[in-house]
């Protein structure tokens, strides 16, 4: 049996199917390594989405096989979209690779990697069937924690022009919605109060009986040791009345969403084959803050599309000053194999590119800073989630937790906080996170 180590790179997405990963070599005897030198067995969970997060893939593996030349035991595997996208010419390049497993393939890991020992190297990429891409997520494997991932779903059935993510995940297939509520349980069980819904575009889940997303969410409410359920991530064109009004009617929802725009320009938008106009995705925006007024909204956006003028890019900036997002994921358009955006001709060149991201970057800075400075001296709903060190003086720790509107907040607590809601009033405000203090009350209210 061996000693796994994980290095999982991406999406939350990725760092479920790690779970399931260890989970699955777990069950067969395999046993978790804290740190890759402790590890006889390494494995790559990879993301492609962009060119810098592939090549990043490439760079450890090439350390790795350095090391295997020390160690000829050592069993090196890539999964993931990388492993989906390359397949066997992983194995050509990397002649220290010993296993690639495609997104669709990782719960036969165990009898995979015995394959491996006997001698075998192996490629197992491409479909499966529906109900074999939805093996393994029950029973699952996690770190004790107060905050976890469920996957509700799997794969994307939009294919805009610059994304990898359809022909590597596959279409979309969704999770009966008893499963879901049944890992919830048993999560709620282990202590865990905080569940994130993600799927590539949890909008558009339904279950057999044709209930949608909003549906879902009311069901997983009614778990009652769950005091807060996130998602992510959602297409704009699928976002509908009753999931609006879901921050209304579900108190236990965050008052946070996830709504990737990509582009402020309608020209660039129809490239990008995002199915939405600017003013369509402005309507939703105005919608969800009437439903909920102090919802915090972030967004990801791609600078650089092909065929991007300055006059788009300044639609973008127009976007972002209107809308006044709470945090953006903001990067250079990266070309990525087999998408009709890898043909388009008219790319903008890398060094304007960067110039416009720099520019976007700042001015979303400028915003996040002044909205969190805006919370300065109001008391908020802190769920403590973890525990930052081992202790300071009058027995009181550093912890950390998020908002309802899911803004990081650091402050001196007690360690039997962790795992409840804390009124922590807002004393300092930076651009990625806030700092706080707690009342005499809370400490009463939870002694040792």
């Amino acid at each position: 049996m061996r000693s796994v180590f994980i290095h999982t790179f991406g999406c939350q997405m990725n760092v479920r199917d790690s779970e399931r990963i260890m989970t699955s070599l777990a069950e067969h005897g395999h046993a978790p390594a804290d740190t890759p030198p402790q590890a006889d067995c390494i494995i790559l969970n990879t993301c492609a989405i962009r060119k810098k997060a592939e090549e990043k893939v490439y760079s450890l593996l090439g350390r790795l096989e350095k090391r295997k030349l020390r160690d000829p035991d050592l069993l090196l595997a890539v999964c993931g979209c990388v492993a989906e996208q390359e397949g066997d010419l992983l194995l050509r390049r990397f002649p220290g690779l010993d296993l690639v497993l495609g997104t669709h393939h990782i719960t036969r890991i165990p009898e995979l990697i015995q394959k491996v020992e006997q001698g075998e190297r192996i490629c197992a990429v491409g479909s499966r069937s529906d109900q074999e891409r939805l093996e393994g997520y029950v029973h699952t494997r996690r770190d004790p924690s107060i905050s976890t991932f469920v996957t509700i779903m799997e794969g994307c059935n939009n294919w805009c022009s610059y994304c990898v993510v359809p022909s590597l995940r596959g279409r979309e297939v969704c999770r009966p919605p008893e499963d879901i509520t049944r890992e919830v349980k048993e999560l709620a069980g282990l202590g865990f109060r905080e569940v994130t819904l993600i799927g590539q575009n949890v909008n558009s889940y339904r279950s057999e009986n044709g209930a949608g997303f909003a549906r879902l969410l009311h069901s997983v409410a009614e778990i009652p040791e769950i005091l807060r359920i996130r998602f992510a991530t959602s297409h704009p064109k699928d976002i509908s009345p009753e999931l609006i009004q879901a921050f209304l009617k579900i108190p236990v929802l965050a008052h946070h969403i996830h709504l990737p725009v990509q582009s402020g320009s309608n020209h660039i938008l129809k490239r990008m084959n995002r199915r939405y106009t600017r003013e369509e995705y402005l309507e939703k925006i105005h919608c969800l803050r009437e439903s909920c007024p102090d919802i915090a909204i972030t967004t990801d956006m791609i600078i650089g599309f092909p065929g991007e003028t300055p006059a788009d890019f300044e639609q973008t900036m127009d976007l972002l000053n209107e809308v006044r997002f709470d945090g953006s994921f903001s990067f250079c358009f990266s070309p990525r194999p087999n998408t009709r955006a890898e043909t388009f001709p008219d790319r903008i060149d890398e060094h304007t590119a960067r110039i416009r991201l720099q520019k976007y970057q700042a001015r979303q800075d400028e915003i996040t800073l002044a909205k969190n400075r805006e919370l300065v001296g109001q008391k908020l709903m802190v769920l403590a989630e973890q525990d930052r060190d081992s202790g300071t003086s009058m027995g009181t720790s550093a912890l950390t937790g998020r908002t309802s509107t899911n803004k990081i907040v650091h402050f001196l607590g007690r360690k039997d906080l962790i795992g409840f809601l804390v009124p922590v009033r807002i004393t300092k405000a930076a651009t990625h996170s806030l700092k706080g203090s707690v009342g005499e009350s809370v400490f009463r209210a939870h002694p040792n």
